[in-house]
């Protein structure tokens, strides 16, 4: 029997369920879970080529419309439940996580290319709007270092030592950003795992990440912030782009530094 006499026999409701299936097989099916794929949207990594430019005076990088999966299967807590979040929208990240030289003082490790750490959330994100940027969302910033192909670290899904600078190798120093270029993501941005942990402009709320449920409120003063960038070999893939970590907005780490992100222009 041909499929058109076929489906002439199914009821109405039976025949449109049965076409969605042959559009889906046909289709093929997304990978990792992912919704079906949109024409604007990169689909993968290494579809997209690293497009940099200076605002005013720093390196940034961009980051195309597309999908990932946010969290980690395997990582702690709060790192699920893992599910998508998509970009509509191109932004911009700092290829480097921000130096000294380029924030005008130290902090507890000297030398104008190393990252300037030890400040507050609070001190991160008013150098960014200084430059006429912000602080990248918790979202973004996982998306720019794992990218539509949902990586755990950067470059891949294996850890491999030699790719970042982290509490194996770093003798309790900072080195100069971009110092592992073998470390860099799909967008073209450096130490996105290691050399510092990093401050994002969201509250430290559980997953699933919704932008619009008050996680990217601006005028909490005293909910915990999030800082990102796998810096730390104790826990299961604590050195990976998912691991999550909160502190006070007001404290101070060593080795807690930032990068900024801006939107892309309109």
């Amino acid at each position: 029997m041909s499929l058109s006499r076929f489906m002439h026999t199914m009821s109405p409701a039976y025949c449109t369920l049965v076409v969605v299936i042959l559009v889906l097989i046909m289709g093929g099916c997304s990978p990792l879970g992912l919704t079906i794929s949109r024409p604007a949207y990169i689909e993968h990594n290494e579809a997209w080529s690293v497009v940099a430019d200076v605002f005013g005076g720093v390196e940034m990088v961009q980051v195309p419309p597309g999908c990932f999966l946010m969290g980690n299967y395997h990582g702690r807590r709060d790192e699920q439940p893992v599910h998508e979040v998509c970009f509509d929208r191109p932004f911009w990240i700092d290829r480097y996580e921000v130096t000294n030289g380029q924030y005008g003082s130290e902090g507890a490790f000297s030398g104008p290319d190393h990252p300037r750490e030890n400040l507050t959330w609070f001190e991160a994100r008013d150098h960014c709007a200084r430059r006429g940027a912000r602080l990248p969302t918790e979202a973004e910033w996982e998306y720019a270092a794992r990218g539509p192909d949902s990586l755990y670290y950067p470059w891949g899904d294996e850890f491999i030592e030699d790719n970042l600078v982290y509490d194996g190798n770093f003798n309790n120093q900072t080195s100069p950003v971009g110092s592992r270029p073998q470390g860099v993501s799909w967008v073209g941005a450096y130490d996105l795992s290691g050399n510092v942990w990093e401050w994002v402009s969201s509250l430290y709320r559980p997953y699933p990440y919704h932008a619009g449920d008050g996680r990217e409120d601006p005028d909490d003063t005293t909910g915990h912030r999030v800082f990102r960038g796998g810096l730390g070999s104790y826990i299961d893939y604590g050195t990976s782009a998912t691991t999550r970590f909160h502190a006070a907005p007001d404290a101070r780490g060593w080795f807690i530094g930032f990068r900024c992100a801006r939107d892309d222009a309109p």
